[in-house]
């Protein structure tokens, strides 16, 4: 359907297929999507959403990848990448970002206009879309926390098809809690956000920055493929430490091992199948809770085919 309904994005490149995903995820894991799009402009999402729903053609929006599992056999339907969408505006204290531009890019850019509040996510992996859609934290500050407004696209026909269909949401309308939005629960498509920062001296938040970068390369692998933190963190529990006391740092299933840095990763040592990591997964949840009746959830998300 996507080739008779779509033609001139196809010939644009903005829609390709059978598209092997595991280079747009930080995992480095992941068989093909079946239709990838890369829409240059919210236009081209909102026709590539139309044809998704009116076909009853499954779809995912991917930003950087990076809190994602994606199947060894791939993905059916239509993977929307939002890279291109990575337009920054910045007024008075106020800084416009897009769904694909990526926090590291928007922590900078903050930065060169000395504004502050976003430095503890500089380091985490993400995009805009990505961290408001979970609600994304570190270092004892979230998202939510500087976050003024943001808008927003329903994924149905009606909606899509109206003369306004950008919505619209103030900050305590996004139902912020622990890695969670009113995007996961209304299956809401990110469009832009507006950041409430506040003005100071470019060089202190350099080295703000800095220092927490400097926190994240002590404690986290960096230097190999991950998704991230693997597990939510259960209450009155360390996920890192409960794992390490099982005696399961280096643990390893195929080429997927709990990290021997910190023990709430896990990574890709080079070849690792989405398979692997499913089954240390699996292994590290039965083992925590036999020996300490926690339940471990997963934070990152699984995609496609099982």
């Amino acid at each position: 359907m996507i080739k008779e309904q779509l033609p001139t994005l196809i010939e644009k490149g903005n829609i390709r297929f059978d598209v092997p995903l595991a280079p747009y995820t930080s995992f480095k894991i992941g068989g093909p999507a079946e239709v990838f799009c890369q829409p240059q402009n919210i236009e081209e999402l909102i026709d590539i959403l139309k044809v998704a729903i009116s076909f009853n053609i499954p779809y995912f929006i991917l930003g950087n990848g990076s809190n994602l599992l994606i199947s060894d056999k791939g993905v059916d339907g239509i993977v929307i990448q939002t890279s291109a969408l990575n337009q920054l505006k910045h007024e008075e204290n106020f800084i416009e970002a897009y769904c694909g531009v990526t926090l590291k890019a928007l922590c900078y850019f903050a930065k060169e206009e000395g504004l502050s509040g976003l430095e503890f996510a500089s380091g985490i992996p993400g995009t805009v879309g990505g961290a408001v859609f979970m609600n994304a934290g570190a270092y004892g500050s979230e998202i939510k926390d500087v976050l003024l407004s943001s808008d927003y696209l329903e994924p149905n026909l009606d909606s899509l098809n109206s003369l306004n269909p950008i919505k619209h949401l103030n900050a305590n309308e996004h139902n912020f809690a622990y890695r969670r939005s009113i995007f996961q629960e209304k299956n809401l498509i990110h469009i832009k956000s507006v950041f409430q920062l506040q003005p100071e001296d470019p060089n202190i938040i350099t080295e703000r920055m800095r220092s927490f970068e400097e926190k994240r390369k002590e404690k986290q692998p960096l230097d190999l493929p991950s998704a991230g933190s693997v597990f939510k963190r259960p209450e009155g529990f360390y996920t890192g430490k409960l794992i390490e006391q099982c005696g399961l740092r280096g643990y390893q299933i195929g080429k997927a091992a709990i990290s021997e840095k910190h023990c709430g990763f896990i990574v890709n040592l080079g070849g690792a199948t989405a398979a692997d990591v499913l089954a240390l997964i699996k292994y590290v949840q039965e083992t925590v809770y036999d020996r300490f009746g926690v339940k471990l959830e997963t934070e990152i998300r699984f995609l496609g085919k099982e």
